[in-house]
């Protein structure tokens, strides 16, 4: 890296509002600098035509002084000789007839007026006397019937020099203070104009940490500030929804593996409770392992389908025999003495387009659900019909309120929380997003009675 570009990296300031400020005086000090030096340069040319014109009027007093009508040029004798002969050359031609009383013939002055003579031409000129002061000098050439004769006249610059200098200082006074009050103003300016940018980042980043509904809308708002409060509201969304995905995945994966996790704890909650013989312990193992492959199964299937499914996109990511699947779930249900469980099928082979793991995930959820609530019997049928594979699930408990179908399916929601069975409202929600994740669903039957009846439909393998 170019050191110099890192040392002006570094001195850049990190604001929006320095920077735009900082841009502002920068803009603002180039339009000032180049007014003032033409300012300036207009003002030395004024003030220099002025002295010419000075000296020119001087000279065409003095020239009627200068008699020329005859072979030879003379200079009249007038009242106000000392005032004309201050700064005034005569000459004849070439030949110097009267100059000033303190100039030399080897001054500088002198040198300039004898150089604008022999041009014979109206001319103007600058030179430096013996003190080094600036002076301007012009000729006028006289132009007689028998004669010719010039006169030069001078004229010291340095009151105009100091009235330039004067002008200059003012100028660069006043350029100064309107540099500084052009940085003030547009830093309160533009603090004035970001103020509710601010004010809607800090919003944002509330609204994203708690999820709110709120948001900035376009209404009311400069064009500029619209587009930015659209970007924040879509912004919120993708956020929102991220955040409901994840809330929803971690509820999913808590309910999912609460079943497992039950039988690890009462296995060695059983295996604790006194001494027990090596096939015993080998039992427990079994049981503690399959269970902790069960958790692992979760995991990957839920995560899988997480990481794959995006809203609106359904893909069936392979095929399954669905009755071995349906026998591993009866053998592995732990129902109460009370309550029994049959599986009819009308076929010995039903594939279904969705994974094993997947399939028990969405079946899961159904048959806990019917186990909890039957009175004596949980009765599972699957069923072939063209393009899909149909899976029944009943029981004769008491059903589902007719006031609670509308909300069934909806995240955390319960029909009666004090019941005394242990659930947090998200397995009948889980199975539907899982089947409809593949192009199935799954749909409760509010005409079955008694008990009830849920219906997953999946696309035939």
């Amino acid at each position: 890296m170019n050191p110099a570009f890192g040392v002006r990296r570094r001195l850049a300031p990190r604001t929006l509002r320095g920077r735009l400020s900082l841009v502002a005086l920068t803009t603002a000090a180039l339009l000032v600098a180049i007014l003032t030096v033409v300012f300036n340069v207009v003002m030395q040319r004024h003030l220099q035509h002025q002295a010419d014109d000075e000296l020119r009027n001087r000279a065409a007093a003095v020239a009627t002084t200068v008699d020329t009508s005859s072979s030879r040029v003379r200079v009249l004798e007038t009242v106000n000789d000392r005032v004309l002969d201050a700064n005034v050359w005569i000459y004849a031609g070439s030949r110097l007839l009267e100059k000033p009383p303190s100039a030399t013939a080897d001054s500088s002055l002198s040198q300039a007026a004898d150089r604008l003579a022999a041009q014979r031409t109206r001319a103007c000129a600058t030179a430096h006397d013996h003190g080094h002061r600036p002076a301007r000098l012009c000729s006028q050439p006289i132009v007689g019937r028998r004669a010719t004769a010039t006169v030069v006249t001078a004229l010291d610059l340095a009151p105009y020099r100091a009235s330039a200098d004067t002008m200059l200082l003012g100028s660069l006074i006043l350029d100064a203070v309107m540099l500084g009050c052009t940085y003030v103003l547009t830093r309160l300016s533009v603090g004035r104009a970001l103020r509710p940018v601010r004010t809607m980042t800090d919003q944002a980043t509330q609204w994203s940490t708690v999820g709110s509904e709120e948001r900035f809308g376009a209404e009311g708002r400069p064009v500029e500030l619209a587009r930015l409060g659209a970007s924040l509201d879509e912004l919120l969304d993708r956020i929102r929804t991220v955040l409901r995905h994840e809330q929803q995945l971690t509820g999913e994966l808590s309910h999912e593996l609460r079943t497992p996790l039950t039988r690890i704890v009462m296995e060695l909650d059983w295996w604790r409770a006194r001494p027990r013989t090596d096939a015993e312990t080998r039992a427990v193992h079994e049981v503690i392992g399959e269970a902790a492959q069960s958790m692992r199964t979760i995991c990957d299937t839920l995560l899988k389908d997480a990481r794959e499914h995006a809203p609106g996109r359904a893909t069936a990511p392979g095929t399954t025999d669905v009755v071995p699947v349906l026998d591993r779930l009866l053998q592995h249900l732990d129902p109460p003495d009370q309550v029994k469980t049959a599986m009819q099928t009308a076929a010995s082979v039903l594939e279904a387009g969705v994974a094993p793991a997947l399939l028990e995930r969405i079946l899961s959820p159904l048959l806990a659900n019917a186990i909890r609530y039957a009175d004596s019997r949980v009765t599972v049928s699957a069923r072939g019909v063209p393009g899909a594979v149909r899976i029944d699930v009943v029981d004769d408990g008491p059903g589902v309120p007719e006031s609670f179908v509308g909300e069934l399916f909806q995240p955390g929601r319960r029909a009666d929380s004090g019941d005394g069975h242990d659930g947090a409202g998200l397995g009948l929600p889980l199975a539907r997003r899982l089947a409809r994740a593949v192009g199935g669903e799954v749909s409760y039957d509010p005409g079955h009675a008694p008990g009830a009846r849920f219906t997953v439909s999946l696309p035939a393998g």
